[in-house]
Order: structure tokens, then sequence, then C-alpha cells
């Protein structure tokens, strides 16, 4: 006869190779999953808000809030995915076509440039000027081609695409809908004290709203003052440029000078000094600033995590997941920091976790 220990330490094997498989059946999904939770719990607040407004109707709130996703999210996202699609084909035929020469430019930079710097290159071994500007040109040829293979391979990609937004949408029709039952089925699952549970899923809930807001808000904010700045200057591709910008911001601190900082010491050795002064000044003091006063308020605060975690953790999370990690490596630190904080202070682990 079996033992109860015996009993349960098989249904544990069980519980956790049942739950790994479900997991590694969802893993071609997970970041239509991901995104379904994440939006779930963005729009809560305006579901249970309307779902008071329309008396306990959940399956016509749950879909009203999901509409409003799409015209909120959803819809701007694509519109601007295809504009940018459109503009990065322009700018590879122009690079085709020789309108646009990253290797004159950088020969144009070169020329410009006292002897004592080009002692300096001839030092570091770049003193083989021409050569460096021919592998210069040849990988923007190669890019080129690259943007043509890649949207090829988009296309193939489609369905594949196109299965994982309907399954995102379709759980976040799910999640607004029977989100709260869920989360207090998972919660009494979970081998710990309510408190406890109750404490962590808030910090969860609380790093993913300001995660995606405050982001999110610094990326838009910084791409439109950056395409804005490069189309008042006249540099062409300034949508492409002010998108790579909003994205590259996801980086706190440096993301989008890595774009409109060469952009400036291009101007000023050429000649354009007042174009390269204007983009230094809006680089540095409007939309630095931005990321440095926005980010510590919408982020920083709201998780309760200082600002070099928001850093680390978001940089770490970008390097490990990709787009999802601006995400997933802010709300990994939150719960790492609440977990060894309520660690700390409970002691033998059943006294209330903190309050904040």
């Amino acid at each position: 006869m079996n033992s109860p220990a015996l009993q349960r330490a098989v249904f544990l094997l069980l519980l956790a190779a049942v739950t790994i498989a479900f997991g590694w059946i969802l893993l071609p999904f997970f970041g239509a999953v991901m995104w379904a939770v994440a939006l779930a719990i963005l729009f809560t607040p305006f579901y249970r808000w309307l779902l008071a407004k329309v008396r306990g109707r959940r399956n016509l709130a749950a879909l009203a809030t999901l509409l409003l996703a799409m015209v909120l999210v959803i819809i701007p996202i694509v519109a601007i995915t295809l504009a940018l699609v459109d503009e990065l084909a322009l700018v590879a035929q122009k690079v085709r076509s020789g309108d646009i020469s990253f290797a004159g430019y950088f020969q144009q930079i070169v020329n410009a440039l006292p002897q004592w710097a080009l002692d300096q290159l001839n030092r570091f071994g770049l003193g083989n000027l021409e050569g460096f500007v021919s592998r210069v040109s040849a990988s923007a040829l190669k890019g080129s081609q690259l943007i043509a293979t890649r949207a090829v391979s988009i296309g193939q990609n489609a369905f594949e695409f196109v299965v994982a937004f309907g399954l995102m949408l379709y759980m976040l029709y799910f999640l607004l809908r029977d989100g709260r039952e869920l989360s207090k089925t998972i919660r009494a699952a979970l081998p710990l004290a309510r408190a406890h549970t109750n404490h962590l899923s808030s910090k969860f809930a609380a790093v993913i709203r300001a995660t995606i807001k405050g982001n999110v808000a610094v990326a838009v904010v910084q791409g439109v003052l950056g395409g804005v700045t490069f189309s008042f200057l006249g540099v062409q591709g300034a949508l492409l440029w002010g998108s790579l910008m909003a994205f590259l911001s996801l980086l706190p601190a440096v993301g989008a000078a890595l774009i409109w900082a060469p952009v400036a010491i291009y101007f000023l050795s050429t000649g354009a000094i007042a174009k390269g002064l204007v983009l230094i000044f809006v680089g540095v003091f409007v939309i630095g600033l931005v990321d440095n006063i926005l980010r510590p308020i919408l982020v920083g605060k709201d998780t309760q995590m200082p600002d070099y975690i928001v850093l680390m953790s978001t940089i770490g999370g970008l390097a490990l997941f990709g787009i999802n990690g601006f995400v997933i490596g802010p709300v990994i630190a939150a719960l790492f920091m609440a977990v060894w904080d309520l660690f700390a202070s409970s002691g033998d682990g059943h006294d209330a976790p903190p309050t904040h």
C-alpha cells in the first residue's frame, strides 16, 4: 500500500510535469500570451469602471474594453508599422540608387578632420580610409539587399503573425472578463500566506502598468521630438529615424543619442554648424531631459525601484528577451525586491508583508 508521503511526491511530480508541458505548448506564442496579460492588467481598471456602468454585463464590458485597447494601442501601432515599412523601402531604394551614400557622408567627415585627428586614426590602425569607406559602402549595399530579403521573409511569416495576433486578442477578451476569478484561483493555489500573495500580485500588476505606460510614453515623446527635429533640419527619412529613436529609447539614458549624435557630428564636420548645434541642443536639453525626468516619475515612482535598478533590469531584459524584455526585466526585478523584502521583514515567513 502506498504511503501518503509517496502519493504526495508522485502527485507533485505529475503537477510539475504537466505544468512544464503546458508551458512548452504555449512557448511558440509566448509574446502573444505575455502581451495579452500585460494589456489585460493595463485596461482592467477601465473594464471594472465600465462593468459598473453596464450593470454587470461582463461580455459587453469586456468587448467594449477590447475595442478601446485596439483603438488606443493596437491600431496606431499597426498604422505606424505600415508607414515605417514604406519609409524603410524608400530609404533602401535611395541607398541602392546612390541618393543616400553613407560612404559619401563618412568621406565628408574624414575630409573635415584636422591633421592631428587623422594621425590618431593612423595610430589606431584606421589610416586606410579609402578601404574603410569602401567597406561602409559595401555594408550599405548589403543592408539594402537584406531589407529586400526580409520583406519576403515577413510575407512568408505573415500567417504566424496573424495567428499570434488573433490569439492575443482572444486571450485579452477572456482575461478582461474572467481575470478576477483567475487571479483568485492562482493566489489560492500558491502555497503562501494570503497576505504575501496579495502583496506580490499587487506588485506584479503595478510594475506592468508603470513599465508599459512609462516606457511607451517616453518612447513616443522622444521619437516624435527626434523625428520632427530631423524633418525640420532636412534629414531624409525622418519617420524612420524618429521610429528608431523611439525604439532605442527603451535603453534608458543613451538610447536616442545613438541616432542623433552621429548626425550632429556629420553636420558639424561638413560645415552645417547651425544645424549641428540645434540638434545637439535638442538632443541634450529636450530629448535627454524627457528621459531623465519622465522615466523616473512614470516608472521608478510607481514601481518603487531605484533608477539604476530600472536601468539595469530594462537593459538585461532587452538583451535576454528582445522587445518583450522591457516589461519582463523590470517585473522580475520588482518581484525579486518584493520577495526579499518579505523575507527580511517577516522572519519566519508568516508575518504580514510590509506596507509602503
